[in-house]
């Protein structure tokens, strides 16, 4: 408590000359660095410390962290001091200090998601993200665009908004879930391929089960017939351990306030840097068939002090590691479904292996 009061009284003296987040960890003190090599998921003195830094509710068993996490206190903490920051001065702080300090969030997630900051943008969840590239891509009646009944609703319902508006056709792929056959899954979508197939939409993660869908094995076979990909991963960024590039899609669009526990109303799309341009952004901009990621931040006004406390997240999450991190989360979750496996009209609607589930089960 001491140290987090000293951090915001020694932020606070230098706003004459603000020293801006600097990646540093320092606002996450005794949290033991372990080696990578270090990856023992039920380390219970490690995730000891790392809860201390969160402000978890000794009231409520919080069984759902999908669709927000609690951010870290010294999160919430930096969110305090920028929201005050920018208010004893508005235009001076939000338009001429923070608005250009996202580029260094820029790099840093970028860093995080293995990919070049130039194919960034940073937004408020995975909804605009998704949304973005949903109404942005230059469709035209009967073009066809492969999807899946698990898929989110608010992008289901962008799907068939566009359906109505310009006549494309939405083709469905309904699954059998659970499942550990990646060639089931695979060709679950492969199969509706046809000569008008434009797009595949994909879940990475489903968040009604937690199931982890083979998108790169789709990715690859949707490529090999010219067909774009689209990657709705919510519930797999800071979770699973991977370089969004490396899944093999055209676009992509996450939440972090989910896995990232960043603050409330923070998100991130990505799109290849070659696709860019033929993407119309979802808001007005000056250059819609520009070739510039920032396009698709011309929010108007909007939460700075969101955007500057998301780095505060990623240090604690670069901290502990995503690999570590992915193991715990498969861990936990095995755990309870281990326990109440044999309960009496219990089914289990999880994989309970690390390839096809990770922190969601159902029952």
């Amino acid at each position: 408590m001491l140290h987090r009061r000293s951090f915001i009284r020694q932020s606070a003296a230098l706003l004459g000359a603000f020293a801006l987040h600097q990646n540093t960890g320092a606002a996450f003190p005794g949290l033991p660095v372990l080696p990578l090599s270090d990856q023992d998921p039920d380390n219970e003195d490690f995730w000891r410390q790392v809860r201390m830094h969160y402000a978890a509710s000794p009231n409520i068993v919080n069984l759902n962290n999908g669709g927000v996490c609690p951010a870290p206190r010294a999160t919430m903490d930096a969110l305090d001091y920028y929201n005050r920051m920018c208010n004893e001065a508005p235009s001076y702080y939000m338009w001429r200090t923070l608005d250009e300090d996202r580029e260094p969030l820029r790099e840093n997630l970028a860093r995080l998601a293995g990919c070049d900051a130039g194919e960034v943008a940073i937004n408020r969840n995975a909804t605009e993200a998704l949304n973005t590239v949903i109404f942005g891509l230059p469709l035209k009646a009967g073009d066809e665009v492969v999807l899946s009944k698990y898929d989110y609703p608010n992008m289901i319902n962008a799907w068939k908004q566009r359906e109505q508006r310009d006549g494309i056709r939405l083709v469905w792929v309904d699954l059998e879930l659970p499942s550990e056959d990646e060639k089931y899954l695979t060709e679950a979508f492969t199969s509706k391929f046809t000569d008008k197939t434009r797009l595949v939409h994909l879940t990475h993660i489903i968040n009604w089960t937690g199931q982890i869908l083979p998108v790169r094995k789709i990715a690859d076979r949707a490529h090999a017939q010219n067909i774009e990909v689209l990657i709705d991963g919510a519930h797999s960024f800071a979770l699973l351990d991977y370089a969004i590039p490396d899944l093999g899609g055209d676009y992509f669009g996450t939440s972090l306030h989910k896995w990232l526990c960043a603050p409330f109303g923070s998100g991130m799309m990505w799109i290849k840097k070659e696709k860019i341009g033929k993407i119309w952004p979802l808001l007005s901009n000056t250059e819609p068939t520009g070739d510039n990621i920032r396009k698709f931040e011309s929010l108007g006004t909007r939460s700075f002090p969101i955007e500057m406390a998301i780095g505060y997240s990623l240090d604690l999450h670069n901290m502990i590691g995503t690999a570590r991190k992915q193991q715990r989360l498969h861990y936990l979750k095995n755990y309870w479904m281990q326990q109440v496996r044999d309960v009496k009209g219990l089914k289990l609607h999880t994989s309970t292996s690390p390839k096809w589930g990770c922190a969601i089960g159902v029952f």
